[in-house]
């Protein structure tokens, strides 16, 4: 996780804990919303994690990559999870979260990018007959 130094002035308190460089419950706005958004950055049991919520809904897409962006450094891989069912957990309607685990971190496997959409011609596979 990045330096959170540079979202101190979007800092609020959250049960009388202000946070650290690495953590901390941040109210911000976001390019192209109107809604304000409640962010909880933690980093603890091998893992870096932002929560990230709104009064009104789910956050979208656009808005995750911005809070991404934001609390994680640009080559960093970050995930959301979907447990099994009987480990889910949901204290809030509109919440979704950002994870990265601290130890082999750099191990995360992700599929072949071609397998979510074509970022140039010579990528994608081609079989023959």
């Amino acid at each position: 996780m990045r330096d959170l130094s540079h979202l101190d002035e979007f800092r609020t308190p959250y049960m009388g804990w202000m946070g650290d460089k690495k953590a901390g419950a941040f109210l911000l706005n976001l390019e192209g919303s109107n809604l304000k958004f409640t962010v909880l950055a933690t980093y603890e049991g091998d893992w870096d994690h932002v929560s990230v919520s709104t009064t009104e809904r789910c956050p979208r897409w656009n808005e995750m990559q911005q809070i991404k962006t934001l609390f994680f450094n640009p080559q960093e891989t970050v995930i959301q999870i979907h447990p099994p069912e009987s480990e889910y957990v949901n204290n809030h309607p509109y919440c979704l979260h950002l994870w990265r685990p601290q130890k082999d971190k750099d191990k995360i496997p992700l599929p072949p990018s071609y397998m979510v959409g074509i970022k140039s011609i010579g990528e994608l596979p081609l079989k023959s007959n």
